[in-house]
């Protein structure tokens, strides 16, 4: 881009510094220094000035707000992988190019999916708590605090791409028996490699798991995915974990069949209407029923670093006359 008027690129939340001291030396970069959420406003506001911006997941780019973007806006360059909260469709149709960051949170998303997978069974945050509690611990006996053991059980991945993939490799690893539902069976080579069992059915494969694993993206086919009759397949003795969005779950169903006994319990880092977080979730939680996290499953300094240079490739890429290599396509959301 030598030579040529840099592009004002609005950043609608704070970034990793080096990511940020970057976007400076190459753009014209207008940082949220406050790092809160821009409010609507503000965001009609950036679309109506900006050549490019750069949301993230707490922004939602309906196609109310793009109708309103200025004729300098051409890339909305998205700081993450999920497109859900963009209406690219309409992006499209006012020739706005869309772009992502994937492929660069994969093995951050499984670790975080594996850490949940033994937090909840083994009752890992229940025990922390009994250290930093009111009560002093009156030491260790034979029969308190005891969990579930995970070797050995059952795995069903619900989303068997790159993320499921990665957690199936780490569950192994843990002595897990692989099982997947996905829209396409994987490649003999990965289901070999895994030992791993294709399910076309999801509603046989939740009947039988012992543990199920949310990996899928959040589209209008996914959204309740796993509703209440789903839910109600799974055995009493079954946990759930879900690093991927929120609202592929039903919420509410899940809780009740907690609170029932029906279902054992869950380890969640996403929720249904985040941020804001169900009353019940956080008395199961009291209760050891459910592990909850505050969406952080790619949350690491390197996984951030790498988001944001992908961003900045796909926003040098455009203005240098190429294709973005991470642009989103409308019928591929």
């Amino acid at each position: 881009m030598a030579g040529k008027k840099r592009p004002l690129v609005v950043i609608t939340r704070k970034l990793p510094d080096p990511v940020e001291t970057r976007m400076r030396e190459l753009f014209d970069a207008r940082l949220n220094v406050e790092d809160r959420p821009m409010t609507q406003p503000e965001l009609v506001a950036a679309v109506k000035e900006a050549d490019v911006l750069v949301p993230t997941i707490t922004d939602h780019i309906d196609a109310a707000l793009i109708a309103q973007a200025g004729e300098n806006l051409k890339l909305i360059a998205n700081f993450g992988n999920g497109v859900d909260k963009i209406d690219v469709a309409a992006a499209a149709k006012k020739g706005i190019t869309v772009t992502n960051t994937p492929n660069v949170l994969t093995e951050d998303t499984a670790d975080m999916t594996m850490a949940l997978m033994l937090a909840v069974p083994r009752r890992l945050a229940e025990g922390a708590n009994v250290l930093t509690g009111e009560k002093k611990w009156a030491g260790w006996s034979p029969t308190w605090m005891l969990g579930r053991r995970i070797w050995g059980k059952r795995l069903g991945i619900v989303g068997m791409g790159r993320i499921g993939t990665a957690v199936a490799r780490r569950a192994k690893a843990f002595g897990l028996s692989i099982h997947y539902h996905n829209r396409h069976r994987v490649l003999p080579a990965v289901e070999d490699e895994l030992e791993a069992t294709y399910w076309e059915s999801l509603d046989q494969m939740l009947a039988r798991m012992d543990i199920i694993s949310v990996n899928c993206p959040s589209t209008p086919a996914t959204f309740h995915l796993l509703s209440a009759r789903r839910l109600a397949l799974m055995q009493p003795t079954a946990y759930i974990v879900n690093t991927a969005r929120g609202d592929i779950i039903d919420e509410e169903s899940l809780i009740k069949l907690i609170q029932d006994g029906k279902i054992a319990g869950a380890g969640l880092d996403v929720y249904e209407h985040e941020p804001a977080l169900n009353s019940k979730l956080l008395k199961l939680a009291h209760k050891g029923k459910v592990v909850l996290l505050p969406h952080m499953g790619s949350a690491t300094l390197e996984g951030r670093i790498d988001m944001g240079e992908k961003v900045i490739i796909n926003i040098r890429a455009f203005f240098d006359g190429h294709r973005p290599p991470d642009r989103v396509l409308p019928l591929r959301t």
